[in-house]
């Protein structure tokens, strides 16, 4: 039986990259670094993920990839790296202004309220997930969140999953299911945590060997069928 259910947010329940791109575009214009075109998007996503990739292995920390990233993409289009950390702050604050709900993901967390317990589990930074929370109304429909920087870890090293395991006390691991769709923070911290995973892959990328995913949908609201087969 699946009777918890640990979402990641961005690029699950909310489009991140449209986020991404929109705080990016904003606060080039009030830095008066000029436009910012979308393969310049493209790249700053790049290695956007190739620095939180390197926290998931704990390579470096978390303020390392936040300052780390801007600095390197300022680097390579002749922006002044001593921005980065100012840039870093307001892009925080700007991050939760753009909600798009992926497949209308709202309603799926809506319809699922009541047949089982739903968790947010995110590796973003205070500021921006608690803003995004409040404006999508997420938040309040969750039946809680849990943060790797309240918490001190970050998915998917296993310390994360003992903090909200510790906190939601479930009957059982075979119970709980985390849903995202990064294989590196979700799906490996499934794997590590001993839980159910369930790998969002809405572009239908060709699924790897080398982890153990347990169900693979391109739509959330097959999250809803998943639910009701397992109960």
């Amino acid at each position: 039986m699946i009777q918890i259910l640990l979402w990641d947010v961005d690029g699950t329940l909310l489009d991140f990259h449209a986020a991404e791109s929109a705080a990016i575009k904003s606060l080039f214009g009030e830095f008066s670094l000029g436009g910012c075109s979308e393969d310049m998007i493209r790249r700053y996503s790049q290695i956007n993920e190739l620095y939180w990739q390197r926290l998931e292995r704990n390579e470096i920390t978390k303020p390392q990839v936040l300052v780390g990233r801007f600095e390197q993409f300022f680097q390579e289009i002749g922006v002044p790296q001593a921005l980065a950390s100012e840039f870093n702050r307001q892009y925080q604050l700007r991050l939760g202004d753009t909600i798009i709900y992926r497949d209308n993901s709202i309603s799926i967390v809506k319809k699922l309220r009541g047949k089982v317990s739903q968790y947010v589990v995110s590796n973003g930074t205070i500021i921006a997930q608690k803003k995004k929370l409040l404006l999508s109304g997420l938040g309040e429909l969750m039946d809680g969140v849990f943060l790797s920087e309240e918490i001190g870890a970050e998915k998917p090293n296993r310390a994360f999953f003992d903090a909200v395991f510790d906190a939601i006390r479930p009957s059982s691991l075979s119970e709980v299911m985390m849903i995202g769709d990064s294989l590196t923070s979700d799906i490996q911290g499934g794997n590590n945590a001993g839980i159910l995973t369930c790998w969002y892959n809405p572009d239908q990328k060709p699924a790897p060997l080398d982890y153990d995913i347990d169900y693979i949908i391109t739509d959330l609201h097959e999250v809803i069928s998943l639910v009701e087969a397992a109960q």
